[in-house]
């Protein structure tokens, strides 16, 4: 049986997600109406997993999920709403230490349970099975560990009027606790690193552009979020819109990325695999780089693959450090990573196989 606790203080939504785990049948489910009650329960429950909401009396989720992550150091998936504040809020919970988060349905919750059953029970029957570090806090632990990363964006020039292209493309998916995952990586990337990057991170819409922002503000290069037809150019990293998938294209003789609707043919979004194997048509594979770092699932294996086996090179996060080893793991599985590197090393191997 999975120990499960549901810290939540609506009634209602208690009741609906208990509901839906009771259902599973090998779930054993405890109940907290605030993150106070939590830390109370947690300590004779000893859950297997956590469900913990944002906004609660008492005490709010960031500040129970920063005691438990201290205290009482167990998997948590955050429940979160939809909007640019509940993006914000989830964001630092990852920062913090939650595996991963699930979106509230906006408007009756109770008529669309039978949505959001499905992905939240996968979620969490991943999270209940993830180790965690005590006081795990990944992003700072690697700054820690590293001595500190620059934190202030030194402008640099933008490309000429006439310049057609950029010598390469490097190209980072991830899903499950890949926020903090970019952020340890990204922030090592210095102003002057001479490819762009493009980031696949398996998020909603309305979380990628606070995501980008994010990031702006700690790492060296530029970070927007892809709204439309971009150029590619030097010294930025573009984050796909959640809700889309991203496409390399060419226009004018330059490298463009531009937002696509999601396609069927792929599960998850932004899809990797379809951001891959649209790059592969544009850019000479010698001149890409495939980054694989923590998420669940397969999304980008088999066309990180491609690229590798094509002349490319592609870095796989090691186990050691990805909070779940699915997608790197699969991409190690069909022989596609020229490397594998922990997630300490990952910015530096970059730097130093295109300086």
């Amino acid at each position: 049986m999975i120990r499960l606790l549901i810290v939540e203080d609506s009634a209602l939504m208690r009741k609906l997600l208990g509901q839906i785990f009771v259902a599973e049948g090998d779930f054993e489910v405890e109940f907290a109406r605030n993150g106070t009650e939590a830390l109370n329960i947690i300590q004779t429950f000893k859950p297997d997993v956590v469900t913990l909401d944002i906004h609660m009396p008492s005490m709010d989720g960031l500040t129970c999920l920063d005691r438990i992550m201290l205290e009482h150091p167990c998997p948590v998936v955050m429940v979160s709403s939809l909007t640019e504040e509940g993006a914000e809020e989830t964001l630092a919970a990852l920062e913090i230490g939650a595996v991963d988060f699930i979106a509230k349905p906006s408007g009756a919750i109770s008529l669309k349970m039978d949505e959001l059953a499905p992905p939240l029970v996968e979620k969490v029957r991943l999270a209940a099975a993830v180790r965690i570090r005590r006081s795990r806090r990944l992003a700072e632990r690697v700054r820690m560990a590293q001595g500190g990363v620059p934190v202030v964006r030194r402008p640099v020039a933008g490309p000429s009027p006439g310049a057609s292209s950029v010598p390469g493309l490097v190209l980072i998916g991830t899903s499950t606790g890949g926020p903090p995952a970019l952020d340890a990586v990204l922030s090592r990337l210095p102003a002057d690193f001479p490819w762009p990057v493009v980031v696949a991170q398996h998020m909603p819409g309305s979380f990628t552009g606070p995501l980008a922002r994010r990031l702006d503000k700690i790492c060296p290069m530029t970070v927007t979020e892809v709204t439309g037809q971009t150029r590619l150019t030097a010294g930025n990293i573009y984050i796909a819109r959640g809700d889309a998938d991203i496409l390399v294209s060419k226009r004018g003789g330059s490298l463009v990325a531009m937002v696509a609707p999601e396609s069927p043919a792929y599960r998850w979004h932004p899809s990797v695999e379809r951001l891959v194997q649209s790059a592969l048509k544009h850019v000479p594979p010698g001149d890409l780089i495939g980054v694989m770092m923590t998420g669940m699932g397969n999304d980008g294996a088999a066309a990180m693959a491609e690229l590798k086996a094509s002349g490319g090179r592609t870095i796989a996060e090691a186990e050691e450090t990805a909070v779940v080893w699915g997608m790197p793991g699969e991409l190690v599985r069909l022989n596609g990573a020229s490397v594998i590197r922990p997630l300490n090393e990952i910015g530096d191997h970059l730097v130093g196989w295109i300086g």
